[in-house]
């Protein structure tokens, strides 16, 4: 049976193959190869990947990425598409899903929003119901380097606080365009924000996301 995360993981490579490997990306001073190249050391350099969020291990993190992005362009769209190394924890469905959902989600969105002329995807409920819980848990440590409290609301009135703080802003939305405004791509983001006009400014401008 597909999966979210399988699902997600086939469109982001189809859309990198698509854009070749020298297009522009959400992700700053990133180009498609980058990304890519980013995707791959994480799933097969466990040992690398942690410079993702340990700033100790950054170094050598962007210095495996950099000999992952020498590689031909399209033997990295074959590891992603292709998925997981054996025995990897990412192989075992339970544990795709939850890791690679919002993952893939958010990376895919990062290749199409960057390109000219892009419109949104419609997102079918039970995709939009995955990944506002997957938010409402991660919405905390999400937010955590908000200047200004953060209040995420779903178009249907779920909330969930990201920060606690004043002055309060309300993000409103549906769960996919929240997930990315709380992913830090604030300006690719189709919401509606609601507060004091310079706390907007202020939580535009930070860095949302791990």
């Amino acid at each position: 049976m597909s999966t979210h995360a399988k699902r997600e993981r086939l469109l982001f490579a189809d859309l990198l193959e698509a854009s070749g490997p020298d297009a522009p990306t959400l992700c700053d001073g990133w180009l498609t190869r980058d990304l890519a190249a980013h995707v791959v050391m994480r799933e097969r350099r466990p040992d690398a990947a942690g410079g993702i969020l340990l700033s100790a291990l950054k170094e050598r993190a962007d210095r495996i990425q950099a000999e992952f992005a020498a590689k031909p362009y399209e033997e990295l769209v074959h590891l992603i598409r292709t998925g997981p190394p054996r025995m990897s924890l990412y192989g075992i469905k339970q544990i795709d899903e939850v890791a690679n959902t919002v993952e893939f989600f958010v990376h895919a969105e990062d290749v199409r929003r960057a390109q000219p002329e892009w419109t949104p995807r419609e997102l079918d409920r039970v995709f939009e119901n995955t990944l506002w819980s997957r938010l409402e848990k991660a919405a905390r440590l999400l937010g955590r380097k908000s200047p200004v409290g953060l209040v995420l609301r779903r178009s249907n009135g779920q909330t969930v606080v990201a920060h606690k703080g004043t002055p309060v802003v309300t993000v409103t939305g549906e769960a996919g365009e929240l997930t990315l405004f709380a992913y830090g791509r604030q300006d690719a983001a189709r919401v509606e924000l609601d507060g004091d006009k310079d706390a907007i400014t202020r939580l535009n401008g930070a860095a949302l996301g791990f």
